[in-house]
């Protein structure tokens, strides 16, 4: 667990020190428009979704363990190239690669939690710290980035490369001495009960709440991704004052907002069921869309402001999803399940190029009041979302042929 937690503060305290700034170097370099960014970026992103969901599924009958030294090995490779490539159809594939990678690394390392902490209260702590250690990283990696004079620089990218490298090493390292009790995942033993590929998809379309769960997390990510995709888009090409300083301001105060008010906001909220948490969180992101929409684009404090907002309910919203799924999801399919949602990647796959489209045709603010009207309709499907069927576990874990149908 606290090779996890290390490896994920170093991991992306080195990736935000780049990825960010990755719009701006496609602008600069190319002369993209808004759409043609948001198309190389949703294009990578939209593979790398069905991707995530196979790779977590194998994970349930291979074992975690290859799969991440797999996934970290894919991540060193993608990094050292996309800190050389000179063309647009080379940034195409090698974000795709990269994007693969970060697809399969958030649900692996989720259920990985799933495996080596039974119990429930500790799990969610367990999310929740590494939640706090990504955020940790993201506050420092960019005004690390400013402070070294990196920010911006293709040849960064090794940095994140090398930081991978690493994990992989820690990583061999924990596994090694991973001895205080059986797991089966990660030590490659048979599931409980086994499942194929085929069942796993019956569980999943049977499961009338995970599927409208994934529908509003769907909108959800395409909602607060128009912060990390379009919003750097819309600055830059509105040549807003201090572009550089003010990206970074940005992405640290949305670190900083969290790392400090988590866990002082999880104990506040401790007592609320999951789903009340969550919505608590849409109505934090719906005032920041709206915040956003108004904001002139030369206040400087304005859009730190809107992005407070904003990071107090991310910082409700993300971990939580996280747990509920946890909670939804039966042992011997808990790798499917996390794969499942990682379709929650198709609302950040789709927010760039939505989001330059919208930019390019009608401007920043009808894209986030646009933005704030999906958030009502979030609202509305967590309100529903109790009152919806799930399947019998008990029955499907028995051998396919004699499982009863599902309706």
């Amino acid at each position: 667990m606290w090779v996890l937690l290390l490896g994920s503060f170093f991991t992306r305290g080195s990736y935000f020190m780049v990825w960010p700034f990755l719009a701006v170097i496609l602008y600069e370099k190319f002369a993209l428009t808004a759409t043609q960014v948001g198309l190389v970026l949703s294009n990578a992103a939209i593979i790398a979704v069905f991707t995530s969901f196979i790779g977590s599924s194998l994970s349930d009958h291979f074992g975690r363990r290859r799969l991440m030294y797999f996934t970290g090995v894919l991540y060193v490779i993608s990094f050292s190239l996309l800190a050389q490539v000179n063309s647009v159809s080379g940034y195409v594939v090698v974000m795709t690669l990269c994007a693969i990678a970060t697809s399969l690394w958030r649900p692996l390392t989720a259920a990985t939690i799933g495996d080596i902490i039974a119990e429930p209260q500790t799990r969610e702590l367990a999310m929740q710290s590494l939640y706090f250690m990504v955020n940790a990283g993201c506050a420092v990696g960019p005004m690390a980035g400013v402070w070294m004079g990196l920010t911006g620089k293709q040849s960064s990218f090794y940095i994140t490369a090398v930081a991978f490298a690493l994990l992989i090493l820690m990583l061999h390292w924990g596994f090694k001495r991973q001895q205080q009790r059986p797991i089966v995942q990660l030590d490659n033993a048979q599931p409980t009960a086994k499942y194929g590929m085929g069942m796993t998809l019956k569980v999943l379309l049977a499961d009338r709440l995970l599927q409208c769960l994934i529908l509003a997390n769907i909108l959800c990510m395409f909602i607060y991704a128009q912060t990390d995709s379009s919003l750097v888009q819309y600055l830059t090409r509105a040549e807003a004052p201090g572009l550089l300083s003010l990206i970074s301001s940005i992405i640290f105060t949305n670190a900083c907002v969290i790392i400090s008010s988590q866990f002082l906001l999880l104990k506040l909220l401790a007592s609320y069921p999951l789903t009340r948490r969550i919505q608590i969180g849409l109505l934090l992101l719906l005032v920041s869309q709206l915040w956003l929409a108004l904001n002139p684009i030369e206040l400087f404090w304005g859009w730190i402001g809107a992005i407070v907002v904003l990071s107090l309910g991310e910082t409700i919203l993300f971990p939580t999803m996280n747990v509920h799924i946890d909670r939804l999801a039966p042992d011997h399919l808990r790798g499917a399940y996390f794969g499942a949602a990682s379709a929650y990647d198709f609302g950040f796959a789709l927010a760039p190029l939505g989001g330059g489209i919208i930019l390019d045709h009608w401007g920043g603010p009808a894209l986030f009041v646009t933005a704030a009207s999906l958030t009502v309709l979030v609202i509305y499907l967590y309100r529903i979302l109790d009152r919806l069927p799930r399947p019998d576990f008990t029955s499907l874990s028995k051998p396919q042929s004699d499982s009863p149908r599902v309706d």
